[in-house]
């Protein structure tokens, strides 16, 4: 089972689209949409077809996002955490042959657009949960097995 847990600035970023797509661009392309079909026939009138469209996307998005918003569980910082990574963490690895990335671990509706992020779901966060700076951590990838370190943890607060 995928696990619904988001950051605190994950679910406020879910709810600023929500606002903006709900406020100001929805209300824009309605006008937008009233405005080509006043032009009369709609058959051939594109800026009546391309808006609609653009319409029910904005609105297929708004559905999706309140009934995310109702399922998702906000996982705010304990100190409790410290040097150990759990959700939400940012955390720094190694492997032997010197190669190092830098990523956060968080909620799969945070991961889109964003290279620093991954998913609480994906293979290398339940390798990386609970452990610590300098442990070893094995990860299964499609290629075979995958070791690296911790070499830093970090929370933002």
């Amino acid at each position: 089972m995928k696990a619904n847990l988001i950051t605190r600035a994950g679910c406020d970023a879910l709810k600023r689209e929500l606002d903006h797509l709900w406020r100001e661009k929805r209300p824009d392309v309605t006008r937008k949409v009233s405005w080509a079909a006043s032009l009369g026939d709609r058959s051939e009138n594109a800026d009546y077809h391309y808006n609609k469209k653009l319409l029910r996307e904005i609105d297929r998005r708004v559905r999706y996002l309140r009934k995310r918003l109702e399922l998702v569980q906000v996982v705010e910082y304990s100190p409790q955490q410290d040097g150990r990574v759990f959700f939400g963490a940012w955390v720094a690895i190694e492997n032997d042959g010197g190669e190092q990335m830098r990523f956060r671990v968080v909620g799969g509706d945070e991961v889109y657009d964003r290279n620093d992020y991954i998913s609480i779901d994906s293979p290398m966060a339940r390798a990386l949960l609970k452990k610590e700076v300098d442990d070893e951590v094995i990860v299964n990838t499609p290629t075979g097995q995958a070791q690296w370190y911790i070499t830093d943890i970090q929370y933002e607060i």
